[in-house]
């Protein structure tokens, strides 16, 4: 095969888009979703965002094994729920299709995370000030198509989350989540099933998870 063919199995595109099929975080991890966040506005599809969702497969397999050999997991809520809990290392990808202010997503990800947090009963000053924090971040950055927004969620506990926004031409700029609960609704409002903002993204995730627990 060619460079470019052995290129293209590396990769996966999303709207054009390359992800690549693995990352190198403390562990190798693996594509195992992606799709796009978009709204409808007058029959025009609007895409915002292409995502990718990596995380160490193998560990999440373990976390996963009651759901071997059923395939209808897009429905199941605790299939996303017991993803989301796993205590695996995960990356979410986010890169930039349409250009909006930072401040425009910071907005979106602080009220879809603080809905989760006081539907959950988990929205305390903490948790406030975490949000708040996160939201800050993206106040003064300016999401140019091709920027990239990098969630990244550690195996353990020991260490916080941590954001990254990475834009042409500025330096790589990151802040740390530092709340448990915080970190937990940020994965799930891009890996909660049903609720979650990217449905194409999720579909992904249930259709990978699906074909590896079912072979043997």
């Amino acid at each position: 095969g060619s460079e470019q063919e052995k290129k293209a199995a590396a990769t996966v595109e999303v709207e054009g888009i390359p992800f690549p099929r693995e990352i190198a975080a403390a562990k190798t991890l693996s594509l195992v979703g992606h799709g796009v966040t978009d709204i409808e506005i007058h029959f025009l599809q609007i895409k915002f965002n292409a995502i990718g969702v990596y995380l160490d497969v193998d560990g999440a397999m373990e976390h996963l094994q009651g759901w071997k050999g059923k395939s209808q997991l897009m429905e199941d809520e605790a299939f996303f729920d017991a993803l989301v809990s796993a205590p695996v290392e995960k990356v979410l990808r986010v890169v930039v299709i349409k250009e909006i202010k930072g401040s425009q997503y910071g907005v979106q990800l602080e009220s879809s995370v603080r809905d989760r947090l006081v539907a959950a009963d988990k929205y305390e000053d903490e948790e406030e000030e975490a949000l708040e924090k996160v939201s800050d971040f993206f106040q003064s950055k300016y999401f140019r198509p091709g920027s990239v927004v990098t969630f990244h969620f550690p195996a353990t506990a020991t260490a916080a989350p941590e954001i990254s926004f990475v834009t042409e031409g500025k330096e790589e700029a990151k802040v740390a989540v530092e709340n448990a609960a915080v970190a937990e609704m940020i994965q799930r409002w891009y890996l909660g099933g049903d609720s979650a903002v990217s449905q194409t993204t999720v579909r992904s995730i249930a259709d990978s998870f699906a074909a590896m627990l079912s072979s043997p």
